[in-house]
């Protein structure tokens, strides 16, 4: 089999099965695990997928249409759960925390120390009602227009947020990458993450790893206004590198037991 054979089948199964692991594809075809590398390293600077350390996933677009609730607000992902469960590490007794309403914010919560006392700030209805009962955290929601989309991000929960002053805000986004810094789908949500970041001590971004090297339609912020990158075993490392070299502390979780 040519190699431009090989590739399209390997680009077939990249958008069908939503990732392909590169030992695998090496067995199917009867090639060496070096070849298969070779394939992916080509079709990635062909703008075809995106390479990872164990294979590839699909390109992303630049904007992603809003996540089906039962996605979003389910038990995530071996490489999600390993994020959250790093980054409360980062929770300290009197803390006042930005906590979002995306995937990775909804896993966090499982992850929340009970053993001290902190303040939530958060624009997510959903996150609200899950920390209403905790009695060792304080929980406001910011006020604003309700969307189902991206929680409330209008120009009256910026106006609130301005109004405070967060010890740690863990942000996210669809993308992070050394050249367009964290980016999102709507300008609407970049801009409120932005005007966050913009009013905390320490801003974390939690990335799993097919996060890492993309860029969405919107900006959020740059490198420069982020101190901690928190991602996963299988992010890429040419561009976990860039990263670093831009001063941001990088932390990978490990894959749990």
């Amino acid at each position: 089999m040519f190699a431009e054979e090989r590739q399209r089948q390997i680009l077939a199964k990249v958008k069908s099965l939503g990732r392909v692991i590169a030992k695998e594809l090496a067995v199917e075809f009867q090639v060496s695990i070096d070849t298969i590398r070779r394939d992916l390293t080509t079709m990635e600077e062909n703008g075809l997928l995106k390479r990872t350390h164990g294979g590839a996933v699909p390109l992303s677009k630049v904007r992603r249409f809003p996540m089906d609730n039962r996605i979003r607000y389910s038990e995530g992902t071996v490489h999600q759960n390993a994020i959250a469960e790093l980054a409360v590490s980062y929770i300290e007794q009197g803390d006042t925390l930005f906590i979002g309403g995306a995937s990775i914010h909804y896993i966090l919560l499982k992850y929340l120390p009970v053993d001290r006392n902190y303040t939530v700030i958060t624009n997510s209805l959903v996150i609200a009602e899950k920390l209403q009962h905790c009695s060792n955290i304080e929980t406001y929601i910011v006020c604003g227009k309700v969307t189902s989309e991206e929680g409330i991000v209008d120009p009256l929960a910026m106006e609130f947020i301005r109004t405070l002053r967060i010890d740690t805000a863990f942000l996210t986004g669809g993308g992070i990458s050394a050249k367009h810094g964290i980016s999102s789908s709507t300008p609407e949500g970049s801009l409120f993450q932005r005007t966050v970041a913009e009013v905390s001590h320490q801003t974390i971004c939690l990335a799993n790893f097919d996060k890492v090297g993309a860029e969405f339609f919107s900006k959020t912020i740059d490198l420069k206004d982020l101190d901690i990158l928190i991602t996963d075993w299988e992010a890429p490392d040419e561009e976990i590198e860039e990263i670093q070299r831009l001063g941001v502390k990088v932390l990978l979780a490990k894959e749990m037991n």
